[in-house]
């Protein structure tokens, strides 16, 4: 047979009535119920059937009914972000600027919607909690959480799919083999933080711990632990994550052991606010008071004054672990299989969650 010349391709009248299923379906030269299962996902369909409505789909400029989808797949094809913190402190902290970063590439990727929620006080919970029961998305990530925080359990009433940001801490979270959660070594990185200040010789060695109804924090300030066992209990100030608590905590340092001679912050925004007290306070860094931050932020590590050693963390990964994740949960659960942990999940351990732990590496810059 001779050869069949290419079909031209029909642009798409912006002013026109749109294209319809049954325009896509006539000119792929199949069923209405056929070209119905390809653009919404369905399966059932010979490939050389699927190639023919696909290229129909793209020569009408056909665009699927969100709805119809949604009725064929039972999916939203959109996914909750849930930050358990005020707005004011999620758009003004570049760490949350990166993790989201992470999570909505990942999503973008797999033609996932990101819908972002925050809880700015304790009514925000009852309405987040009708939204994740509503059918509105698919799953949900949730992080940045304090304890005790009711959101990982409204989830599992919602019997959505979720994965968690951080190490867990409520009641039974150690046992829950259908747990699934992505962190960093944090303890690990404290050690290397405070290990290196001990290294270069200095001997009282203070730390700005997070709000200590966070894991990330307690394990930070395990770390400094480890390495000095028998700190003084007066080297210990907690900060909340932003520069002003770092500030106010350096502030308490100081005059608790004016003679202290390093400091570890267990973040870069907090060593921000550090470097500013002792800098008013007429203490150089790093000859008086060397300075170790945490999580090596683009914008605070190596803008500060001086550049602040830190110890590295990659938060947009975390980010893209957490939706990469979800999505194999997702699709376990639509292909039949039991909506839990994935099978072959890295950091699977018997009896407990399935987890994520990724490294920390120490980042030498001026202040250390």
């Amino acid at each position: 047979m001779p050869e069949q010349p290419p079909r031209p391709t029909v642009e798409a009248d912006p002013a026109g009535p749109r294209p319809t299923l049954e325009s896509v379906a006539e000119r792929a030269g199949v069923s209405r119920a056929t070209a119905s299962r390809v653009v919404n996902g369905g399966a059932g369909v010979r490939e050389a059937l699927r190639r023919k409505v696909e290229q129909a789909v793209e020569e009408l400029g056909y665009v699927p009914n969100l709805a119809a989808r949604t009725l064929v797949t039972r999916r939203n094809q959109a996914v909750a972000v849930v930050v358990a913190e005020p707005g004011s402190r999620l758009f003004s902290d570049p760490f949350f600027a990166q993790h989201l970063r992470g999570i909505g590439r990942e999503l973008s990727a797999a033609d996932n919607q990101m819908v972002l929620m925050m809880v700015e006080d304790q009514h925000d919970y009852e309405r987040v909690g009708r939204y994740l029961a509503g059918g509105h998305v698919d799953g949900a990530l949730l992080f940045s959480l304090h304890q005790p925080d009711p959101l990982p359990e409204m989830a599992r009433r919602s019997g959505l799919p979720f994965v968690v940001g951080g190490r867990p801490g409520w009641p039974g979270a150690e046992s829950d083999r259908d747990l699934v959660y992505v962190d960093s070594d944090n303890r690990g990185g404290a050690r290397l933080a405070v290990g290196h200040l001990r290294a270069l010789g200095r001997t009282a060695i203070a730390t700005i711990t997070g709000p200590l109804d966070q894991t990330s924090a307690l394990d930070r300030l395990d770390g400094y632990r480890d390495v000095l066992p028998d700190g003084d209990p007066a080297l210990v100030a907690e900060g909340d994550f932003t520069p002003d608590g770092g500030g106010r905590a350096m502030a308490e340092l100081l005059a608790r052991r004016p003679d202290l001679d390093a400091v570890f912050a267990a973040s870069d925004a907090m060593a921000s606010g550090a470097l500013r007290v002792l800098r008013e306070a007429g203490r150089r860094v790093p000859e008086d008071v060397a300075v170790v931050g945490f999580d090596d932020v683009e914008s605070i590590a190596a803008w500060t004054e001086p550049p602040l050693s830190t110890v590295r963390q990659d938060i947009e990964e975390m980010g893209r672990l957490m939706a990469r994740l979800l999505l194999r949960r997702l699709a376990e659960a639509g292909a039949g299989a039991p909506a839990g942990p994935p099978a072959a999940g890295p950091g699977r351990r018997a009896g407990g969650p399935t987890s994520v732990i990724t490294p920390t590496r120490l980042v030498r810059r001026a202040s250390a």
